[in-house]
């Protein structure tokens, strides 16, 4: 960052005017820029930013990484929701699509399930070998048995949980576990590699060994641990434009040594500079230089009405310190303690969260119902234009709620 544009910077978005060759302090950033930032990374700031059909849904995964996979449907399921927040024009067939006939997406698990982009598959080879050697507790109960039984079933061609009727029902060992044992041997045989997710209807899965459904004759071979850490790393910045290690490393920890020498190294050849955030104290932040360049604001007038799954949602704290909005899953809290409601969604308005919606689909009577409607923070503007703005927003998502 040469010194001219850093002033230029300096005079729109920094709390600092010190001349930035290479700074030896982080830089400051305002909450205003570093909303934008996000948001630029996200694509939340653009109507249009991946085109659409098919092509278009591996696009945003790629962009993004990966797109959360969750049960919960008193509205459409998280997945086809974040979706259809970088998607205007998005089809749930579009998925079915890319998942089952042009494969550029998978399921596997990142910081819970997901959508991944099919040519990062080598940075979970790993995972997949690891639980081959080692199922864990939770398949503990998956007999050798059990797992001959789906895999013999898989060579014959795809199938789902409803192809097996022949189990012997057993107890479960836990509230989200099947009294069917083949359920657990087929998840099993999923983590380890052995099966793909070929298609999904609602929740149902429907497996096929992984090499026949990718028409490949060995699995890739898996990426290094230092080729993963560089993967964690650029996903984030590419996702999230100003990182933290937390945000970096979400619900893996254990990657955190590793990411930040990867971050020093960049640091020192001047790829990455450190960047102060207001409110966060002494965690650290870092972004390319390239990123706090590009200043240029997003289109006006944009509404969405974001999943609680959303990457924009998902780390609390971190929307918290950007947005000043710490959203609260109510889904598994006592119905008296609730503040926002059962499945709130936050409503960003432009680059501020302005309201949260509790809503659900009455899919007998074709409409969606907002349970609550909950303003949050200051009043940035008038609430009445507010109100207009989100209601049209609510009917384009009524129309996707209720559709094919």
């Amino acid at each position: 960052m040469n010194n001219q544009k850093a002033r230029k910077f300096a005079g729109l978005f920094l709390l600092s005017s010190e001349p930035m060759k290479k700074p030896a302090a982080p830089i400051n950033v305002s909450n205003t820029a570093a909303r934008r930032i996000w948001l630029r990374a996200q694509r939340l700031d653009r109507r249009v930013p991946f085109g659409e059909g098919p092509a278009a849904v591996a696009k945003a995964v790629a962009h993004l990484g990966y797109v959360q996979i969750d049960t919960i449907n008193v509205i459409e399921r998280s997945h086809h929701h974040i979706l259809f927040s970088r998607m205007p024009a998005y089809r749930r067939d579009d998925l079915r699509t890319a998942q089952s006939i042009d494969k550029t997406v998978f399921e596997y698990w990142t910081h819970a399930l997901a959508y991944v982009p099919t040519h990062d598959i080598g940075f979970f080879v790993s995972d997949m070998k690891h639980y081959r050697r080692e199922p864990g507790g939770w398949f503990g109960s998956v007999k050798p048995e059990d797992t001959r039984k789906v895999m013999r079933l898989a060579r014959k061609g795809p199938l789902s949980i409803r192809d097996i009727d022949d189990d012997e029902l057993r107890e479960k060992d836990h509230e989200w576990a099947s009294r069917k044992p083949s359920k657990r041997a087929l998840q099993l045989g999923f983590y380890q590699g052995h099966l793909a997710v070929s298609a999904r209807t609602g929740m149902l899965k429907t497996y096929d060994l992984l090499l026949r459904h990718f028409g490949w004759d060995r699995l890739p071979k898996a990426a290094t641990a230092s080729e993963t850490t560089v993967y964690l790393l650029d996903r984030a910045l590419r996702s999230q434009g100003i990182v933290s290690l937390d945000s970096i490393c979400h619900l893996y920890a254990s990657a955190k040594p590793a990411v930040r020498k990867v971050i020093d190294a960049r640091m020192r050849r001047g790829e990455l500079v450190a960047v102060a955030l207001e409110g966060t104290g002494k965690q650290e932040h870092w972004a390319a230089p390239a990123t706090l360049d590009d200043t240029g604001e997003g289109e006006r007038g944009l509404v969405h009405i974001l999943s609680p799954f959303d990457p924009l949602i998902i780390q609390r704290k971190r929307t918290n310190v950007f947005f000043g909005y710490d959203h609260r899953f109510e889904a598994y809290v006592p119905k008296e303690k609730r503040k926002l409601g059962y499945f709130a969604l936050p409503v960003l308005v432009d680059d501020t969260i302005v309201a949260a919606l509790d809503l659900k689909t009455d899919r007998q009577r074709r409409k969606v119902l907002i349970q609550k409607w909950t303003w949050l923070g200051p009043r940035t503007a008038p609430r009445k234009e507010l109100k207009r703005r989100i209601e049209e927003e609510l009917g384009r998502f009524e129309r996707f709620q209720l559709g094919d």
